[in-house]
C-alpha cells in the first residue's frame, strides 16, 4: 500500500484483488465500459488485431465474444456477433447487405416484427422487398432480380410451424445468400449452414438462453460478413451488454437437454390437443397431418421442437376465456422458450402489425393460440390444458 494515497484515491481506484493465476471455474462477468491500455503502442496493436485484447465494450467484450463464438461453433460457422436484441441483430444484418435500390426476397410467414422492419426499409429507404411462399422454393427463383442481395426464411415458421426445405431454397437462390432465422429449431435440431445457408440468426432471448431473463440476438456466418455486421452493430449502438451475454452463455450449457425435453413434451401435448373438441386444428410439424411433416422428418432428425399452435373454435372470445382460465398455470406471455410453458396470441402480439386480411391470407386466424412448451411434466400440462378447454367445449376434461 502506498502510504501517501489519499482516501479519495483509495476509493476511486479500488475494487481490485491482487493478481492471481488460478482460473475461475465459471466464466467471470466483464462488466466494464472500457479496457485500460499500457500506452499508444498497445492501443495500435490491439486495434490492428496483432495483440489480443479489447478497447471499448460497444466494440467488443470477452462476454460478447464467448457467447458468439459458442453459438458459431454449434452452428458450424466461422464467426458470430451478438446484439442487444433479436431485432438489433436483424437490423445490423440487413444494413450490412442492402442499400436503397437493392432487393430482398423473404418468406411471407416470418416473425411479425421482421416483416415490419422489411416494410420500413421499403417505405423509408427504397429497399425493394418481395414476399413469397416458402413452401414453394421455386417462388424464390421467380422473385430474383439483378438487385437481389439477400433472402430470409425461418427453419420453423412463426406461428404455423412450417418447416422450410432449405436445400431446395438455396438451390433456387443460386448465388444470393440465405439468412435463416433458426430461433425455433436451434442448432440442436437443425444446422442451416449444413443445408447451404450463408447466415444463421437467433433471437437468443429464446431457447439459447432459455430462462426468460435475457434480451439478445446473435448472427453467425462467414468471418468477413460477420466483421461487417459487427462494425455496423457498434456504429448503430445495438451492441449487447456483458451481463446478458454471460447469462446467455450460462443458459447455453443446458440447451441440448432442454431441447430434447421440450420436443418430447410438445409431441405428447400436440397429440393430446388433436383429441379435444374445443380445438379445431393443431399445428405441429411432428404430426403426420401437418403440411410440413415430410420436411420435418427429413431435416429435424433430433426432434420437432417445443413450439406448437392450435386454433380454437370460437375465435377471439374463446381465446380470452382460455387465457383467463390458465392465467395461474400457463400464463399469456408474449415471448417463448422460457423454462415454464407460456401462451401467446399471434394476432395481438407477434403479428399485430399485419392487417386482418394479411393474417387471414397467411392462415393466422383470430382463434390461433401459440403454446411454448417448458420443462414441466407432460401430465401437469395435459391436466391444466384439459381443464381450461373443458370450459370452452362444455365437456369434462379428458
Amino acid at each position: 500500500m502506498n502510504v501517501h494515497e489519499s482516501d479519495e484515491a483509495i476509493c476511486a481506484r479500488g475494487g481490485w484483488a491482487p493478481d492471481f493465476k488460478t482460473r475461475p471455474s465459471a466464466p467471470p462477468i466483464y462488466q466494464t465500459t472500457a479496457f485500460d491500455m499500457h500506452g499508444l503502442e498497445q492501443l495500435d496493436s490491439v486495434a490492428a488485431g496483432v495483440e489480443p485484447g479489447y478497447i471499448y465494450t460497444r466494440d467488443g467484450n470477452p462476454n460478447h465474444e464467448a457467447f458468439a463464438r459458442d453459438v458459431a461453433r454449434l452452428e458450424g460457422a466461422e464467426a458470430g456477433v451478438v446484439c442487444a436484441s433479436g431485432m438489433g441483430a436483424m437490423t445490423a444484418t440487413l444494413l450490412a447487405h442492402v442499400r436503397s435500390g437493392d432487393h430482398v426476397v423473404a418468406a411471407r410467414v416470418l416473425y411479425g416484427r421482421t416483416v415490419q422492419l422489411l416494410n420500413h426499409l421499403k417505405s423509408a429507404f427504397g429497399v425493394d422487398v418481395t414476399f413469397v411462399d416458402a413452401n414453394h422454393p421455386a417462388e424464390f427463383a421467380r422473385a430474383l432480380t439483378p438487385q437481389t442481395k439477400l433472402a430470409i426464411v425461418e427453419t420453423i415458421s412463426n406461428p404455423l410451424m412450417e418447416v422450410a426445405d432449405l436445400p431446395a431454397i438455396v438451390s433456387a437462390l443460386g448465388s444470393v445468400p440465405l439468412l435463416v432465422d433458426s430461433t425455433f429449431a436451434t442448432p440442436c435440431l437443425l444446422r442451416p449452414i449444413e443445408q447451404g445457408a450463408k447466415l444463421v440468426f437467433h433471437s437468443a432471448s429464446k431457447y439459447l438462453n432459455g430462462h426468460g431473463d435475457v434480451m439478445l440476438g446473435v448472427v453467425v456466418g462467414p468471418r468477413d460478413i460477420i466483421r461487417k455486421i459487427k462494425g455496423l452493430a457498434s456504429l448503430y449502438g445495438v451492441n449487447s451488454n456483458p451481463l446478458e451475454c454471460w447469462l446467455a452463455s450460462r443458459g447455453l450449457r443446458t440447451l441440448p437437454l432442454r431441447m430434447e425435453r421440450v420436443s418430447q413434451t410438445a409431441a405428447h401435448i400436440a397429440e393430446f390437443l388433436t383429441r379435444q373438441p374445443a380445438v379445431a386444428r393443431v399445428y405441429y410439424p411432428g404430426l403426420a397431418n401437418h403440411p410440413s411433416h415430410p420436411q420435418a422428418r427429413q431435416y429435424l432428425s433430433h426432434g420437432f421442437g417445443g413450439m406448437l399452435a392450435f386454433e380454437l373454435h370460437g375465435g377471439r372470445p374463446a381465446v380470452a376465456t382460455f387465457f383467463r382460465e390458465l392465467a395461474e398455470q400457463i400464463p399469456f406471455s408474449p415471448t417463448l422458450a422460457d423454462a415454464r410453458s407460456t401462451l401467446s396470441y399471434p394476432t395481438g402480439t407477434s403479428h399485430k402489425f399485419m392487417t386482418a386480411d394479411e393474417r387471414r391470407s397467411y392462415g393466422i386466424g383470430d382463434g390461433l393460440v401459440r403454446l411454448s412448451i417448458g420443462l414441466e411434466a407432460p401430465a401437469d400440462l395435459e391436466r391444466e390444458l384439459s381443464a381450461a378447454l373443458a370450459k370452452l367445449s362444455g365437456t369434462s376434461g379428458s
